[in-house]
């Protein structure tokens, strides 16, 4: 089975309102240089494990998220890719993605990074209206977003992928809709259209409590989520996972790998791996991450076994496409509906999933209810 990697940049220019991921502000070249070196000895460092699904270390995405990864220079982007190259071996058509944040890239920038390999932008949009970007805190504004977006074209970057947000605090349908429209006009190949979270400890958790900002309608997101459906069924693009949509042949095929529960290599701060059997996490802030590497060369903080059967499921249903069920009990050798019958009765009878052709998959209904579908199977 061929393995993905994945490479977290934490650096960002500033902290937007609504994120949880481990993220640093970019305050000196210094440490990005630092960062980049110990990236580069963890992937020097590794070694497969004895346990891994497949033999070899062979690989077809790279992927760099963020934080903003697009803050790096195209000198760092070939070296982490100069220790990949060493350690890895690529399939001729790998697919190699790149978070990037409007403003922060030149188009000489984004010339360097073609060459490097990259064939895939994922581009931090989230909105088109000035208002939400300030209350997001994300250092942009909607005409950066376009000018960014030219410039990758220009750059000659056929593969891009637009990040929206849905229900932002005081959006309005209307708001969303425009939103919307905008990215269907620009006609990115790919849209990934996300329901806001509010996750604790982050400034718009902290200005919800406050009532410096209003929670955001759940009723009303769901309203907009079902509108975007139907309105993106009516263009070219395919709806392939819950939030995710793309023009045919299209799609991530790296994020595709996590919910099809497939070995994913993951190097960096906060990085998550899965090598098929057991998923370990490193360590999440970046000075001692840096420090780790460099004292012992891992900056491994937790492994475990997971609940393969139960995560297959659970990740599998997030696709529009569902689980074979076929598939599951030849690789658990467990009848999934012997197994869950009971509960997948209820789920079917509430309209939230459906079962045919020896496939089970959630319906439009059973997406919005996606969460509480997923916890039947944990």
């Amino acid at each position: 089975m061929t393995a993905g990697i994945y490479l977290h940049i934490p650096f960002c220019r500033s902290r937007c309102s609504y994120c949880d991921f481990a993220t640093d502000v970019f305050r000196n070249a210094e440490t990005v240089e630092r960062y980049v070196a110990a990236l580069c000895r963890e992937i020097e460092n590794f070694d497969q494990p004895a346990n891994a699904v497949g033999s070899d270390l062979l690989t077809d995405t790279i992927y760099f998220g963020g934080g903003t990864p697009s803050l790096l220079t195209a000198k760092q982007v070939e070296k982490i890719l100069v220790s990949l190259y060493s350690k890895f071996t690529m399939e001729p058509d790998f697919e190699l993605t790149m978070e990037m944040n409007p403003a922060t890239v030149s188009l000489d920038t984004l010339k360097d990074y073609k060459s490097l390999g990259v064939n895939r932008a994922s581009f931090g949009v989230q909105t088109f209206d000035d208002t939400e970007l300030k209350r997001l805190a994300r250092g942009h504004d909607a005409n950066d977003a376009r000018e960014t977006f030219r410039m990758l074209r220009k750059a000659g970057f056929e593969n891009v992928s637009f990040d929206l947000i849905v229900g932002l605090p005081r959006q309005t349908f209307a708001d969303w809709e425009k939103n919307l429209d905008e990215a269907l006009s620009m006609r990115p190949e790919h849209l990934s259209l996300y329901l806001l979270e509010i996750h604790e400890g982050t400034p718009l958790a902290d200005q919800i409590r406050r009532r410096r900002q209003p929670m955001p309608d759940e009723e009303l997101a769901a309203v907009m989520y079902e509108s975007m459906v139907e309105k993106i069924a009516t263009s070219d693009y395919n709806q392939y996972e819950i939030s995710n949509f793309a023009l045919p042949g299209l799609e991530s095929r790296h994020n595709s790998k996590y919910w099809r529960l497939e070995p994913v290599y993951a190097f960096t701060v906060s990085a998550h791996s899965f090598d098929g059997s057991q998923r370990y996490v490193n360590e999440r802030d970046t000075a001692r991450y840096i420090r780790l590497i460099n004292e012992a060369g891992s900056a491994e903080m937790m492994r475990e076994d997971i609940n393969a059967a139960s995560e297959f499921i659970f990740l599998g249903l997030r696709m529009t496409n569902g689980i074979g069920l076929a598939d599951y009990e030849k690789r658990f050798a467990l009848s999934l509906i012997r197994k869950y019958g009971c509960e997948l009765e209820t789920l079917f009878e509430s309209g939230l999933v459906e079962i045919y052709a020896d496939r089970l998959w959630l319906t439009r209904k059973g997406m919005l209810f996606s969460n509480e579908i997923f916890s039947v199977f944990v």
